[in-house]
């Protein structure tokens, strides 16, 4: 039989509370990619992949599991697979890191970012229903397609306009609107692919497997988010964007004055000394 499924159990705290840690990855992920695209070498790579962390884990995998945790069905326990949960973590943070990944290194080309925003959009969405996997209940579960799609195209319009966010948002204040934007992008997304689902609880409910919410999410929730507030804390204390341009220009400009004084040296050869004869020994 059909049951009465709630995403709401505990009222508008959870997907207040979900859209806010949204909103916290998605600002600072967009903070590390612009530093990243101030870096160079091995710095640039380590800033995307904090930031990958920060929107893939926090952003969005953080998000819909604070979620998860208002839905409820009647009549049935729901339990988490912990592998195939963790699982849709590394889908979330990977697929996230690609994206960024291809955009960045992709010089700004449309191909590139239609290119990592398809892969980024299809991981995202993989992330959700593979979540939604692992979620164990005595019911049986069906979608319906039509919905699911539009969800799967949600999820691909949101990862594009995250990725082209990352490429021209630079200043904090347009930083933090896009963060907001990219957070209802994200919860719509969620909201839309559980619309989608529909639960038949078994007649006869039998012993759920797995682990409970509040004993496996919330210490795996908590990890990722102590993760993203140390990152915080290494953008707050590092130099910023315009501060690392500075230091590139001075840079360039003192190894332009060196090159200049060798070039000078070279064709101006500072004459030697001459050297006064020796006076011959006496005998």
């Amino acid at each position: 039989m059909t049951s009465a499924v709630n995403h709401f159990t505990y009222g508008l705290i959870t997907p207040l509370l979900a859209y806010v840690m949204s909103c916290i990855g998605s600002m600072l992920g967009l903070r590390l990619t612009a530093q990243a695209h101030a870096s160079r070498g091995g710095a640039r790579v380590r800033w995307l992949l904090g930031a990958a962390i920060s929107i893939g884990g926090t952003g969005i995998w953080v998000m819909h599991f604070i979620a998860m945790m208002g839905f409820e069905v009647e009549g049935t326990q729901i339990k988490y697979d912990v592998w195939l949960t963790v699982a849709s973590a590394l889908v979330a943070i990977v697929v996230v890191g690609t994206g960024l990944f291809l955009v960045s290194y992709g010089g700004g080309r449309i191909l590139a970012l239609l290119g990592g925003g398809l892969l980024t959009g299809l991981g995202v969405a993989s992330m959700h229903y593979l979540g939604m996997y692992a979620m164990n209940m005595s019911a049986h579960v069906s979608y319906d397609r039509l919905t699911v799609a539009a969800s799967v195209g949600i999820a691909v319009v949101a990862a594009t306009v995250a990725l082209w966010f990352t490429l021209r948002v630079k200043k904090p204040i347009w930083i933090t609107g896009a963060a907001l934007v990219m957070g209802v992008a994200v919860s719509g997304m969620h909201y839309t692919g559980m619309y989608a689902m529909h639960v038949s609880v078994d007649s006869d409910p039998a012993i759920v497997p797995g682990a409970d919410a509040l004993d496996f999410l919330v210490p795996l929730m908590t990890v990722i988010s102590l993760i993203t507030l140390t990152m915080l804390l290494m953008v707050i204390l590092s130099p910023s964007e315009e501060e690392l341009h500075e230091d590139a220009e001075l840079v360039a400009k003192l190894e332009l004055r060196r090159r200049t004084a060798h070039q000078q040296q070279l064709t101006y050869p500072t004459p030697m000394p001459r050297q006064q004869p020796m006076q011959a020994r006496r005998r």
